[in-house]
């Protein structure tokens, strides 16, 4: 009995996520070697700001590569969002913070639901529809902008205070609420991924889809759920946007898409679908976050040394997870006792266990 508890802790996606929490103690240790005051609540609090958002896109981004798809116009969704939602509150101080909040969700989960619809009913690869959708969103919020900027001196004073609202304070560090956002998002999806009937149905539908369809599970239905998710998470993070950084054009968003993308596959979601976790995606963001942060404070490293660590980490990402889909794959009898929940009704094998076929 118990070497079977151990070898369930072999799952794939464990070592994943183990593994980078390991690279993120070791990016702190080193670091703090060569930045002065390198841990200074400053700088930790800069850190977690921006993992909120990436976090929050990664988790959504992570929904449809779970399902073997990729949105590559969740930047354009988020950048819709934080403008139309700031526009609104802009010439309305008074709406409720609960209201501005639904409305950026359900602006983002609209223009998800198109690019679920056009992939699952239409038959068109996600990677052009979504390449399509990115340039589409982003030339109408162009348009519907005109040049203009909002500024935070137009938006209700409860926004421009939220990014410095604190949960918890130890001295000068302080556990912002967007972080906390962030964190309840991702371990609500985790839990639904894990232990609800649609979370394990998304695992299916993306280890083998032609198998989910003959075991009964509407399988354009999830498709078109998980973008539909993907695009409210990308409402959500463009809300994020629009209470970060206060001062929005129709530039928003832009470059996010990259961000999410590689968060989720440096988290270890496999580009394969029917593997990974939001938490890993979270580790994936976290990381990525403070090699980003961390490089900036060392002179003699550039920008564009920057975007290439990014790209490196990426490529390594991809490396791993075949070297581990293979590892696994080879040893799945040993494997065969973790099944997930026992209500689990996704079909026998791979997409039941939601690992990599």
């Amino acid at each position: 009995m118990s070497g079977g508890s151990g070898r369930r802790r072999l799952r794939p996606e464990r070592v994943k996520e183990i593994t980078l929490v390991l690279l993120i103690i070791v990016t702190v240790v080193a670091f703090s070697f060569l930045v002065d005051n390198y841990l200074s609540a400053r700088f930790v609090n800069r850190v977690t700001q921006g993992v909120a958002v990436t976090a929050v896109m990664a988790a959504g981004q992570s929904l449809v590569i779970l399902t073997r798809n990729i949105d590559l116009s969740i930047g354009s969704i988020a950048g819709v969002s934080a403008y139309v939602t700031g526009d609104i509150l802009g010439q309305h101080a008074g709406t409720n913070p609960v209201a501005a909040v639904l409305t950026a969700v359900a602006i983002g989960a609209l223009l998800g639901l198109v690019n679920g619809l056009l992939v699952a009913y239409g038959q068109i690869p996600s990677i052009i529809v979504t390449l399509g959708t990115l340039a589409i969103y982003r030339t109408w919020l162009i348009n519907f902008g005109n040049a203009r900027t909002i500024t935070a001196d137009k938006l209700p004073q409860w926004l421009v205070d939220l990014p410095r609202s604190t949960v918890i304070s130890i001295g000068d560090y302080e556990l912002r609420t967007m972080f906390v956002i962030a964190i309840a998002v991702v371990l609500v999806l985790q839990f639904g991924l894990g232990w609800l009937r649609p979370g394990r149905m998304l695992y299916a539908v993306g280890s083998n889809a032609e198998a989910a369809r003959q075991a009964g599970l509407p399988e354009r239905r999830i498709t078109v759920l998980a973008f539909a998710a993907c695009g409210a998470l990308a409402g959500l993070g463009g809300f994020l946007v629009l209470a970060r950084f206060g001062t929005i054009t129709v530039t928003a968003g832009r470059g996010l898409e990259l961000e999410a993308i590689a968060a989720a596959v440096v988290g270890g979601v496999s580009t394969l679908g029917g593997s990974g976790t939001v938490v890993g995606a979270l580790f994936g963001a976290a990381l990525i976050g403070l090699l980003d942060q961390s490089l900036g404070r060392v002179p003699e490293v550039s920008e564009f040394v920057r975007d290439a660590v990014l790209g490196i980490l990426i490529l390594l990402a991809v490396v791993v997870d075949g070297v581990l889909t293979k590892r696994f794959t080879a040893r799945r009898p040993i494997m065969a006792a973790d099944t997930g929940p026992p209500w689990t009704a996704a079909p026998p094998g791979p997409a039941a266990r939601g690992a990599v076929p």
